[in-house]
């Protein structure tokens, strides 16, 4: 491999600039680590219209507007954003080599913080349909706020149905719609009629009227809804560190271990990449145990006075 175009070794690379990436780069920048952060501009927290869960803001807070603070409180502490796609990471010299657009980092350690990608339904228009709230991602951050509306769980037969239970407990009116081909069996429908969970099968076409949305059906009437909830998968963007040769679970999230590690050494991994329930408050904690375990893991160093505050923008 040729030498980095960075010859200056960092302690760390920070891949992802999302809840997880940002909160690890403003703990390492504390620790006085020299680290940079790759940012591809995709993070899932952009989809949120206002999370009302996230520890802190009683009075819930715009994706966007977290992402935005996480990365001034970042900034503060003299981290260095490269604006792009990390799309090589490679061993070397007992360290790592992340290539980023044409650019080269060279680092003793990494933390993949890339998250997942939501796999949305087939409506025009859907980024719209999520930030008006008709179109929803997670019961888990929202649940409580559907309660007064009509639900809907759309995906196929093996997943509508205990995602339908879960918001029954939140929701006074949930259906489970499939799409065309999918049918429910025998236990599903015994799950679904002790749950009071209405059923919606052979649905053909999802449109947005107005503050509601349309499913059309090939076998029956249009089903009409306020809130749908999209349980159709999403795609692990854990293939740089897969790549190495760490391991990962039968949905190409990565495994790692209590203190963030996964199993290539020096590779760290946090946030919704990892196999663990994918919210921000947990991508905080990952974050957190993943900056320290590094810090304490690379050698020490001795103090010097820091430099003066300022804040790097994205390129």
């Amino acid at each position: 491999m040729s030498r980095p175009e960075h010859a200056t070794t960092l302690d760390a690379i920070v891949i992802g600039a999302g809840p997880a990436g940002l909160t690890a780069a403003t703990y390492l920048a504390r620790f006085r680590r020299n680290i940079v952060v790759v940012d591809a501009g995709r993070s899932r927290a952009r989809y949120i219209p206002e999370s009302r869960n996230c520890p802190g803001f009683p009075a819930g807070i715009e994706g966007v507007s977290l992402l935005d603070a996480l990365r001034e409180q970042a900034s503060q502490y003299e981290v260095e954003f490269v604006r792009g796609e990390a799309t090589r990471l490679e061993r070397h010299d007992g360290g790592f080599v992340a290539t980023v657009d044409r650019e080269t980092y060279a680092a003793r350690s990494v933390v993949i913080a890339t998250g997942i990608v939501d796999v949305l339904p087939p409506l025009d228009g859907v980024d719209d349909a999520i930030h008006d709230g008709l179109v929803r991602l997670c019961a888990i951050c929202d649940g409580y706020e559907s309660a007064g509306r009509r639900v809907v769980v759309y995906g196929p037969a093996q997943k509508v149905v205990s995602h339908a239970r879960f918001l029954r407990a939140l929701c006074a009116e949930v259906t489970v719609a499939l799409p065309e081909g999918e049918t429910l069996d025998g236990p599903g429908r015994a799950d679904c009629a002790a749950a009071d969970v209405a059923v919606l099968e052979h649905v053909s076409a999802i449109a947005r009227d107005g503050d509601e949305l349309v499913l059309a059906t090939s076998k029956g009437r249009p089903l009409r809804c306020e809130a749908l909830y999209p349980v159709l998968g999403s795609r692990s963007q854990g293939e740089l560190a897969i790549a190495l040769g760490a391991a990962c679970d039968a949905n190409g999230e990565l495994v790692v271990d209590a203190k963030q590690r996964t199993t290539i050494d020096g590779v760290y991994a946090i946030g919704d990449v990892v196999s663990a329930i994918n919210q921000i408050s947990v991508a905080f904690g990952h974050a957190s145990i993943a900056a320290t375990t590094l810090h304490n893991a690379l050698p020490q160093r001795r103090f010097s006075a820091p430099r003066t505050r300022r804040s790097i923008g994205v390129a």
